[in-house]
């Protein structure tokens, strides 16, 4: 993907005015940089090797800068379709008195209460389905960088799911598989010394 390209891709760069703890909200992204793949819907590629960059000439906005020298680790031609919002979110413990991260699903009915569970035991139930004939892949999508309930930053998670990418070979698809995989995995083995946004 060439550079003229990357400007032409509103969907690599992200608004971080709403947030209104912007520098909690860039110490905290960074964490997960190159380990959620990120889809942009608009040129249909999902990036798998990316920087994360916040321009200063820029006021809150965060870049994502693919590797021009890895092309390889983009994949092209993605159903939009494929991927759906889940609800599932990232969040900073203390947000909830805690310590480390959390995962929560934010339901569209206020009255209902989930119950936030540690992000590596969310993450090994994750890793448990890699391998079904639905696995949950979570990937991160422009506007995924939010504020929980007004307060800290958190991710929302997006899924892609495989059976919906008609379009790709049965290789290809092995590949994207295995490639979020890979990288779920870093996360869960590495979470546990992430810094909660404090």
């Amino acid at each position: 993907m060439n550079t003229v390209a990357q400007q032409q891709n509103s969907d690599l760069v992200w608004d971080l005015e709403k947030l209104n703890q912007h520098k909690r909200a860039m110490n905290f992204v960074k964490q997960f940089e190159n380990r959620f793949c990120v889809f942009s819907t608009s040129v249909r590629q999902l990036y798998t090797n990316y920087s994360i960059f916040f321009p200063e000439e820029a006021h809150r906005q965060m870049v994502i800068l693919p590797d021009p020298y890895a092309f390889h680790d983009t994949f092209s031609h993605l159903n939009p379709d494929a991927v759906s919002a889940t609800g599932l979110h990232v969040i900073p413990g203390n947000l909830i008195g805690k310590q480390g991260l959390y995962l929560v699903i934010s339901h569209k009915d206020k009255k209902v209460r989930s119950v936030p569970i540690p992000f590596q035991e969310g993450m090994r139930q994750i890793l448990r389905r890699t391998n079904s004939d639905d696995p949950f892949l979570p990937v991160l999508m422009k506007g995924d960088l939010r504020e929980f309930n007004d307060k800290l930053p958190c991710l929302h998670l997006h899924r892609l799911r495989l059976s919906e990418l008609s379009g790709l070979s049965s290789l290809e698809r092995e590949s994207i598989r295995s490639l979020i995989t890979d990288k779920l995995m870093d996360l869960y083995q590495k979470s546990a010394t992430f810094n909660t946004g404090s």
